[in-house]
């Protein structure tokens, strides 16, 4: 089991306040923050999503769990009026399984962000 992931970003005001508006409709808000970096969290015990600005790496591919179908959308919908750029709509994925239901936004620097939903319709 995973405890948390950090990402690193090359503008930290421009990234946490994507990942802010997107995480929110997933039930995620800031629960630690320093000058340059915060860690995201459902506010259930330690953050378990955190960015901080460095150099830029490679770009990543980030999941992040909906409890939901509708939350899928939430997430693309709010993803997008951020700054992301559409990855791939809400939708099934069957090709990853038969209830897997997911869309895909790319953030300010290009990781490959994800919200599921393993639910059946």
């Amino acid at each position: 089991m995973l405890d948390h992931i950090t990402v690193t970003v090359a503008d930290f005001g421009r990234s946490k306040a994507f990942y802010a508006s997107a995480l929110a409709a997933l039930g995620y808000s800031v629960g630690y923050e320093w000058e340059t970096g915060a860690g995201f969290g459902s506010g259930e015990g330690i953050p378990d999503f955190w960015i901080k600005e460095g150099e830029r790496t490679a770009p990543v591919h980030v999941a992040f769990q909906a409890s939901a179908r509708q939350l899928v959308h939430d997430f693309h919908e709010a993803a997008l009026a951020a700054g992301g750029i559409d990855n791939g709509a809400p939708g099934p994925r069957e090709q990853y399984g038969p209830t897997y239901y997911a869309a895909f936004v790319h953030d300010p620097d290009g990781n490959n962000v994800e919200a599921v939903c393993h639910k059946p319709a």
